[in-house]
């Protein structure tokens, strides 16, 4: 299999680290967004949305993060990312969603004001936008912070995919700016993740 990526994607870093979690044989190609190889005609014949993860099985291809997380965790025996019992993978289902249309795009807009745009030169932070994102990324931090009073993990009492997916994104938010600090239950959950040996894997290395 193949995951085509590119290291400060946040949603890529999900994906390859489920990857490096389950131990699944993955060989990681690199996707020059800087360069918009992303818009090119090879690789939308992969994915027509011009963004990255994209998983290649054979002659299958799969893209969206969390299905690609999903689809590992599937073909991998004995696995415990991703419960099997209806409940349980419901319940993380749940929290993959969530992340995906709430609180991964109100970090999103912290992120690429902040950090993407100045990156690539396209001006100044929108104050609206920070505007809007602060009001979003307030609302849903709360919830999951209060979700996570005396638990450990997001769901159930081991890491799942949940917590690499939603970690993935949320180690954006300081990063962007965004105001991470009133949440101390995420902030200690984040650590938890952070102490993963996976997590040190798929760092981006930071300038000397």
């Amino acid at each position: 299999m193949r995951l085509y990526q590119h290291p400060m994607s946040a949603n890529a870093r999900a994906a390859v680290m489920t990857a490096l979690l389950l131990d699944a044989p993955l060989e990681l190609v690199f996707v020059d967004l800087q360069n918009q190889e992303q818009i090119l005609p090879p690789f939308l014949k992969k994915n027509p949305n011009p963004r990255v993860p994209v998983l290649e099985d054979g002659d299958f291809y799969l893209w969206e993060s969390r299905a690609i997380m999903q689809y590992l965790a599937d073909k991998t025996p004995g696995q415990t990312l991703y419960p099997t019992e209806a409940r349980a993978r419901a319940d993380v289902n749940r929290w993959l969603f969530w992340s995906s249309q709430h609180f991964s795009p109100a970090i999103g807009i912290f992120f690429w004001e902040n950090c993407i745009k100045g990156m690539i030169g396209r001006g100044a932070p929108d104050p609206v936008e920070l505007q809007r994102g602060d009001s979003s990324f307030k609302e849903f931090a709360g919830v999951l912070d209060a979700h996570l009073a005396g638990r450990r993990w997001i769901s159930g009492s081991e890491l799942t995919l949940a917590d690499v997916s939603i970690a993935a994104s949320y180690a954006c938010a300081a990063p962007g700016r965004a105001p991470v600090a009133p949440f101390t239950n995420l902030q200690s959950w984040l650590g938890r993740v952070q102490a993963l040996d996976v997590w040190r894997r798929t760092e981006v290395p930071r300038a000397a």
